[in-house]
């Protein structure tokens, strides 16, 4: 259950990732250019598939023009099933 929370965790994440570069009209490149990241590892994050660092939130963050804490910003139980 736990593995199925970090998914769900990590796919919010990037479904607000993808919602601001999008808004942005950036694609993947050009954004990772702005951050000085692979363009893949943005593509992996929107889907979920790749957990980031700090850093690079911060960054994205500065290059989307958004608080970082906006990316963070939906719905998600934090309880543990026991």
């Amino acid at each position: 259950m736990e593995k199925e929370q970090n998914s769900k965790f990590l796919i919010s994440f990037g479904n607000n990732l993808h919602k601001f570069r999008t808004a942005k009209k950036l694609s993947y490149r050009k954004l990772a250019q702005m951050c000085n990241v692979d363009h893949s590892q943005i593509s992996k994050t929107e889907k979920g598939q790749k957990s980031i660092q700090l850093k690079t939130i911060f960054d994205l963050a500065r290059a989307l023009d958004v608080h970082p804490q906006d990316f963070f910003d939906f719905d998600f139980d934090l309880k543990k099933d026991e």
